[in-house]
């Protein structure tokens, strides 16, 4: 009976482990995981280490435009039934399905359909990067602005810095010095803090009261950047209501922007430097620890101690 028993619950214990077992294997395999690439940053790969790719011309959480020859090209991450799940470092809450036209269900990222390439060959690989100018990796905190979305770049100012730019919200918008002409170099977790002023696909920035050049940067996940001057403009994520300027002068390489033909904003007042503590001099007084005079006077005592002494040891001699 005890045998029996005994056999039973294992055969129990048995069971409840594989039913934790393999919901666990599953979701693993339809997970959406961070990897750190040595050129390209955080990216995001499915549980294998392969990596998931964006295609601009998707229209956010709405449809997939792959299809046919493209989708066998750029085969689309399915998931059979339930949600995916993420990986370390990504947010589940931006993960979705969409439900494709013969009925599989894909999934999104932020919006974004994913998809593999059909040319990386191993694990880690991205030679989907970059095809077309419409096929990108894509970072964890990649954003998404609908297609034809536009944005407005206008003036404001204050007292302290004069005139600089701003959405057309009155958000005010930042430059990075560390950026070479149309080319961001902040990603990560500098986007984080520094987020980039996006315009949608096809259209255009537009200026508002104000000179200048607006244009576009291509950021490497796909996003369109909008630049001024050449430029890349970026908002400031401590900055929490319009006209707020908390980004100027930080790390002394983030500042407002002017406006063309406006004077530049001034830069923030350095604290003044401590003034230099004056040579030190030769101690020449008595004011010193061990004053000259004493130093000389005990001099001549001991010169003094020792010509007595020396007559009395040659006596004792003689």
């Amino acid at each position: 009976m005890r045998t029996i028993f005994g056999r039973t619950t294992a055969l129990l214990l048995t069971i409840m482990v594989m039913l934790t077992l393999v919901p666990a294997a599953l979701a693993a395999g339809n997970a959406v995981n961070l990897v750190v690439n040595p050129t390209l940053g955080n990216i995001l790969t499915d549980s294998d280490g392969r990596t998931l790719y964006r295609f601009t011309k998707d229209t956010v959480n709405v449809s997939s435009a792959c299809y046919n020859q493209c989708a066998v090209t750029w085969p689309p991450l399915l998931i059979a039934d339930g949600n995916p799940v993420a990986g370390e470092g990504v947010n589940g809450n931006l993960l979705g399905v969409l439900t494709r036209t013969d009925g599989t269900r894909q999934v999104m990222y932020n919006g974004m359909p994913l998809y593999y390439y059909n040319k990386d060959v191993n694990p880690g690989d991205t030679q989907g990067q970059l095809v077309g100018n419409v096929w990108f990796i894509v970072h964890p905190n990649t954003t998404t602005i609908a297609n034809g979305q536009g944005t407005t770049v206008r003036e404001s100012r204050n007292d302290a810095l004069g005139s600089f730019l701003t959405d057309k919200d009155g958000r005010t918008l930042y430059m990075f010095t560390k950026d070479s002409e149309n080319h961001s170099v902040c990603y990560a977790g500098c986007a984080n803090t520094w987020p980039p002023l996006l315009v949608g696909n096809g259209v255009e920035p537009s200026l508002d009261g104000i000179a200048g050049t607006p244009g576009v940067t291509v950021r490497n996940d796909g996003n369109r950047q909008v630049t001024y001057g050449g430029k890349p403009l970026y908002y400031f994520a401590a900055d929490t209501a319009p006209g707020d300027t908390k980004g100027q002068g930080v790390g002394s390489v983030w500042y407002v922007v002017a406006p063309a033909g406006a004077a530049a904003p001034a830069a923030p007042v350095a604290a003044p430097a401590p003034a230099a503590a004056p040579a030190a001099l030769p101690n020449t007084g008595d004011g010193g620890r061990f004053p000259l005079g004493a130093l000389a006077l005990a001099a001549l005592l001991l010169g003094m101690l020792g010509a007595l002494i020396r007559p009395r040891h040659q006596r004792d001699r003689a």
